[in-house]
């Protein structure tokens, strides 16, 4: 059972990194009981009911049932249908609130309609604790039963007795669960009885409330402050008290919150994790398991040295349990004084075991001297690695640093620097002047313009290695590719539409029919016409689509309705056509 805990344990760590884990589905059933028909009326449990129930809601179980005030028949089908949502949860809480008996050892929960006239009458009135824990068995991950029913029962002083030996307790009995990962936690000890307190709600409700939700704390050390609040809160006269069959793994009612993450880690450093864990185990089947996920590299051969040093180990001990048998057997056979011959076998036998053993052990030796010396290689390669991160982080952080081009730079004149600058920035769509090694304030422009897409900030008047190496980093084009009416988008160059004869570029950049104008004559009234065209002259246009096409690096799209396109000139000689397109709105 050890080895199989081990290896889950090793396989849920390996997981951890394949994606979110699955939400557990976790669901409850709240029981208050107060309006007693045949005792007197509880203040406390409906309350602690609901308070408890408010408590798993905002822990974030998937459903919590909240039942107050419920006789016999309720109290059956609540369990009942509460047992039927656990077959799928993986967390199960059952909390009960109310008056509770004990009878012969056996706890019950008592409805609100039960008389209990008679001993008997448990029996058939009541619902046993044992019905709570098979409602909650069905969990995956975590069955707890609460009851706060440790009250003094008023039945007990008017029950009859049918039977002078059967004995009816004082409080609850003490109860061991025998399904695994079960706990079972009583407001008061076995024997013992709980206070309802002088507040709305009882001392034992209160400190639920107050520690259960705790993120990433274990249950059981939650239960430990339970106890310690409702000891000091009722004196010292109430001790909680808690019975559970749990395994050694940490469980809490509410996850713990998640670490955020931190800087990329080392790609081995995951490997070197699980390596170290498993070393930390130092079994069989924790070298296994590693080596299932990681065959091969350089901690897998680790690992196969530390299996020859477990399987040195074994044959050690098998050899050192052979020598002493046949030491027994030397010991059993010379006090016997039976025969010779055999006594002179078993001291063979016993002088071949013992060399067995020495060479067992220094084969042992060995096998832990190539195991330290592996990892003494491990720590040194760890180091020099860290040595080699270390000195390339230092190395960029310097050249982010740096100002001016360093002394490192290679010797390259002031013109073939300003050649390679313009070309790459003519490479990536900033720069269609020319290459002529003199940067002017085009050249500027260009480079400005490559800092506003490409989000850098290089001084743009001078060329610079550093910004050499920037542009150098981008694989394509980064600043939009503009085009003027009339012309169209092929590659990375405007090119201009040819319409055949007849036709025209309309507006939206398409070839039309080009209408043909028939004169006609008239005679209008020279005055009205000419008021008539000033009048249609002086009123703003309508914005409309221009029929231009804008590229960026996001793609080609027309101009917005009522935008326009206007080119931009830069510096440079009247013949050199510099600049940008700027989409211009109304």
């Amino acid at each position: 059972m050890g080895a199989i805990r081990i290896f889950l344990f090793l396989l849920a760590i390996c997981c951890l990194g394949c994606g979110a884990a699955h939400a557990e589905k976790r669901v409850a059933l709240v029981i208050g009981n107060s309006a007693y028909k045949s005792a007197p009326r509880l203040s406390n449990p409906v309350n602690d009911a609901s308070l408890v129930g408010g408590m798993l809601k905002k822990a974030g179980f998937d459903q919590v049932d909240i039942k107050l005030d419920l006789n016999a028949a309720e109290m059956r089908r609540a369990l009942r249908d509460f047992g039927g949502r656990t077959r799928e949860a993986d967390v199960a809480v059952v909390y009960y609130a109310g008056h509770g008996i004990e009878l012969d050892g056996t706890n019950y929960l008592i409805p609100t309609d039960a008389t209990l006239e008679t001993d008997s009458d448990v029996l058939d009135e009541t619902q046993p604790l044992e019905r709570a824990l098979f409602a909650v068995e069905p969990a995956r991950q975590l069955r707890l039963v609460i009851l706060d029913a440790c009250r003094d029962n008023p039945f007990a002083k008017t029950m009859k007795r049918t039977m002078a030996a059967r004995a009816v307790g004082r409080g609850l009995a003490k109860v061991e669960p025998t399904s695994p990962n079960t706990m079972i936690a009583f407001a008061a000890k076995a024997g013992s009885t709980a206070s309802d307190g002088d507040s709305r709600n009882s001392p034992f409700a209160a400190a639920l409330v107050e520690r259960l939700p705790t993120p990433g704390l274990d249950l059981r050390k939650a239960f430990g402050f339970v106890r310690d609040d409702v000891l000091k809160n009722t004196g010292y006269k109430q001790e909680p008290y808690v019975y559970g069959s749990l395994g050694g793994d940490d469980v809490s009612l509410v996850a713990a919150k998640p670490i955020a993450a931190g800087p990329q880690a080392n790609p081995d450093s995951e490997i070197r994790r699980d390596y170290e864990l498993a070393l930390q185990l130092g079994t069989r089947d924790g070298w296994t398991a590693f080596l299932n996920r990681f065959p091969i590299g350089f901690y897998a051969d680790l690992a196969k040295g530390q299996l020859n040093k477990i399987a040195a180990e074994e044959t050690r001990a098998a050899t050192a349990d052979k020598a002493r048998q046949a030491e027994e057997d030397k010991a059993r056979l010379a006090t016997d004084r039976a025969n010779k011959a055999e006594q002179e076998k078993a001291a063979a036998a016993a002088r071949a075991a013992e060399e067995k053993r020495l060479a067992a052990e220094k084969a042992k030796q060995v096998e832990e001297a190539k195991a330290a010396a592996a990892e003494q290689r491990r720590k040194d390669a760890e180091a020099a690695v860290a040595k080699v991160m270390a000195e390339k982080q230092a190395a960029a952080e310097q050249k982010v640093a740096a100002v001016t081009p360093s002394s490192a730079a290679p010797a390259m004149s002031a013109d073939e620097r300003t050649k390679l600058v313009q070309s790459e920035l003519r490479r990536v769509g900033c720069h269609p002047a020319p290459v002529d090694g003199i940067w002017t304030a085009s050249s500027e422009r260009s480079l400005a313009l490559f800092n506003k897409y490409a989000g850098t900030k290089f001084e743009a008047k001078v060329a610079s290695f550093e910004a050499l190496d920037a542009i150098k980093a981008r694989p394509g084009r980064i600043c939009p590719l503009v085009c003027d009416h009339g012309f169209r988008a092929d590659g990375d160059a405007c090119v201009k539409i040819a319409c055949r004869a007849g036709y025209r570029v309309n507006d939206d950049n398409e070839c039309e029919k080009v209408p043909d104008k028939k004169p006609v004559a008239t005679r209008e009234d020279a005055t009205k016409r000419d008021a008539e065209r000033k009048k249609v002259e002086a009123t703003p246009a309508k914005p409309q689509s221009s029929g231009q096409i804008v590229c960026n690096s996001a793609g080609c799209r027309p101009v917005s309705k009522g935008c326009r396109l206007e080119f931009r000139r830069g510096g440079g000689s009247a013949n050199t056509h510099t600049g940008e397109s700027v989409e211009v709105c109304n």
